[in-house]
């Protein structure tokens, strides 16, 4: 069986549990909270879900969390402390290169430490994603590598992925994604004025776009739905998933839309705060796996 290292950055929000079973390298991203003029800086490394509630609960309390890209020398000394353990070869999932500079820069120390240590490949992969998107490329490098797989052939069909891997997010507000610039001050004020649920996906960059703006969560999982249907989800038990930022209920109640429709249940999670920070709370987002290119 190939034992290549499977690695990502902390935004792919998978549970500890399921990293520490799995022996996935996750390399922490940080937020630092500013609350009542206090700065507190922490890990994107939460162990227990009450910390994910906690987070959130203190952005609805008037929070603001700032996060800051994973640098160059964060990503050598990731990599550097996986070849020391013994690896040979490394897949490393990033942050979608439309959001953040972290995929070049995973990508530039990956061709470094290739250059210093001769017998170590790794292979980066932009994920042109974020969260349960970026995760799914993760969970899927864990079931090829399990089937034998080579290091090489999983790498490959990880970067075939990402274009066929759909997206709805629906943000209770843009006023999160405003401030930390990941949509336009123009989107965000006519989503305000309307009081509406922006929905949004990745585009063929991995960068951040306002579908359709819907009045209400009902008519934003009405929206969702329609779009699951234009594009037909493949591969359900795998890649249809679910993500929400403290609103487990409307998580729920899609779940259960999506049940009824294609007879399976999608797992629900919480996002980690470093998306979070820039989604905001009461989000619900659901990803799926289709032929068809991503196009929005």
């Amino acid at each position: 069986m190939s034992q290549f290292i499977i690695s990502s950055d902390s935004t792919c929000d998978l549970y500890r549990d399921y990293v520490a079973e799995n022996g996935i390298a996750v390399v922490p991203l940080h937020y630092t909270m500013d609350k009542d003029g206090v700065l507190t800086e922490h890990e994107d490394a939460f162990t227990d879900y009450a910390q994910y509630v906690d987070f959130y609960a203190q952005l609805r309390a008037g929070g603001f969390s700032r996060t800051s890209m994973l640098n160059y020398e964060a990503h050598v000394s990731h990599f550097e402390k996986l070849i020391a353990a013994g690896a040979k070869e490394i897949i490393h999932v990033s942050l979608s290169g439309g959001l953040s500079p972290t995929a070049s820069v995973a990508a530039q120390a990956a061709a470094d430490m290739e250059k210093k240590y001769p017998d170590c490949t790794i292979y980066p992969v932009d994920s042109l994603a974020a969260t349960i998107g970026q995760g799914v490329l993760v969970r899927e490098a864990v079931r090829l590598r399990a089937l034998g797989s080579s290091a090489q052939e999983t790498a490959q069909a990880l970067r075939e992925m990402p274009l066929h891997i759909q997206y709805s997010i629906i943000a209770n507000d843009l006023f999160y994604l405003k401030r930390g610039g990941r949509v336009s001050a123009i989107a965000a004020a006519a989503g305000t004025l309307l009081k509406v649920k922006p929905v949004l996906s990745f585009t063929q960059e991995g960068k951040l776009t306002v579908l359709e703006k819907c009045k209400g969560m009902k008519k934003a999982f009405a929206s969702t739905l329609a779009k699951m249907e234009r594009l037909q989800p493949t591969e359900q038990e795998r890649m249809i998933r679910i993500v929400h930022t403290d609103a487990e209920e409307d998580a729920r109640e899609l779940a259960d839309l999506i049940e009824q429709r294609w007879a399976f249940r999608p797992e629900i999670s919480i996002m980690g705060p470093v998306i979070g920070s820039h989604v905001g709370p009461g989000a619900v987002a659901v990803i799926w796996k289709t032929q068809q290119l991503r196009n929005d």
